[in-house]
């Protein structure tokens, strides 16, 4: 915090004390730092659009999925691009309610994709449940998947 006060006052005085000389200098730094933004921009939209044709479904299917996973997954990437990699958080609700009810601890499990998913291609895997809270069965509830981050090929 210090260093970028004093940054910002040593650019300001030479701008005060040397207009001719740090202008240009400071419209090519302007310059530069906005592309850079409109880059990052650009790229956090791209992905979002891509995340935004993913299908994942999530449900507590004990028959299909072994008892210390019971959710069943099912991923399928609609988007044009290759998924490389994938994260995710597992939300609990009651049907037509909007509180959640999965906790978030330090040891609650950690939902990661498959490495590669060609588009059109689907996934299925087993997660375990995440923590939920007490006096709830999982066997009732809706599983959703929120506060996706991806990566998609170029």
């Amino acid at each position: 915090m210090l260093f970028g006060a004093i940054l910002l006052l040593s650019w300001l005085v030479l701008l005060i004390r040397y207009p001719s000389k740090a202008l240009p200098v400071s419209l090519a730094a302007l310059i530069g730092l906005g592309l850079v933004t409109t880059w990052v921009l650009w790229q956090e939209s791209r992905e979002n659009r891509h995340l935004a044709h993913l299908q994942l479904r999530i449900s507590y299917d004990e028959q299909r999925c072994p008892p210390p996973q019971p959710l069943a997954l099912t991923l399928t990437n609609g988007s044009p691009a290759a998924l490389t990699e994938l994260r995710w958080q597992i939300a609990a609700y009651r049907p037509g309610d909007n509180v959640n009810l999965a906790e978030r601890l330090y040891e609650s499990p950690r939902y990661n994709g498959p490495g590669n998913l060609l588009p059109g291609a689907t996934w299925q895997d087993c997660l375990p449940l995440p923590t939920l809270r007490s006096g709830y069965r999982a066997s009732t509830l809706e599983f959703r998947a929120e506060r996706l981050h991806g990566t998609f090929s170029r």
